[in-house]
């Protein structure tokens, strides 16, 4: 019964927040509900026992995508001073949200220790090992089966790493090449670091 309900309650939200994220004005609150979307996700995931996936979510998208978005958003032309302004205005609405995703972690734990749901009748071909967990088994097959594939893939990232570099250390039009000189930094003097200063109003920026 309370896997039922909490499939509802991840399902609802998830739902509920990934409309926000394409109906909602601001931006930053849109990666939020879109953040708040992972976690829910995640909640699903672990519902059907697959703890690897709500992993994968939380770190990944919430800890890398979401985080890009988030610069991408602050590369924007916005007024966040208007949005400072607000904060304690919204400070009740932060609240209810972080106490919202703490219920949830709450009741998919307890969900997850009632047991999972059953989505379908297996055929056993994709069996993991007796007494091993979801990424035991997600790593036997990762490097038993697909080991190849894996290599693959390594090889083609460490590739494109190559690549990278190459671009990048280029020779430039006078013979030498784009490195950095470790010691000229080291040697770098206090006069001949950037140097600050604080014009009057209306006088501009000396050049």
């Amino acid at each position: 019964m309370i896997q039922t309900l909490s499939f509802y309650l991840f399902a609802g939200l998830m739902i509920a927040s990934a409309l926000l994220v394409i109906t909602a004005r601001n931006p930053v609150h849109s990666v939020l509900w879109l953040i708040l979307a992972f976690f829910n996700a995640a909640g699903l995931m672990v519902l059907v026992g697959a703890e690897f996936i709500a992993m994968l979510l939380v770190i990944v998208y919430v800890g890398a995508v979401a985080v890009l978005f988030l610069f991408v958003v602050m590369m924007l032309n916005i007024d966040f001073a208007a949005m400072r302004a607000g904060f304690v205005k919204n400070f009740p609405l932060g609240l209810l949200i972080a106490l919202i995703l703490f219920l949830e972690l709450f009741v998919g734990l307890v969900a997850t220790n009632a047991g999972g749901i059953d989505l379908g009748t297996p055929d056993g071909s994709a069996a993991q090992p007796l007494g091993a967990s979801n990424i035991e088994a997600i790593g036997a097959l990762l490097y038993g089966r697909y080991i190849f594939l894996f290599e693959v893939a390594g090889i083609i990232l460490l590739v494109a790493m190559i690549g990278a570099i190459a671009l990048t250390h280029r020779q430039l039009p006078d013979g030498t090449r784009a490195r950095q000189d470790i010691g000229k930094q080291i040697r770098r003097r206090p006069e001949d670091a950037t140097i600050m200063k604080q014009p009057e109003v209306g006088q501009g920026v000396e050049l």
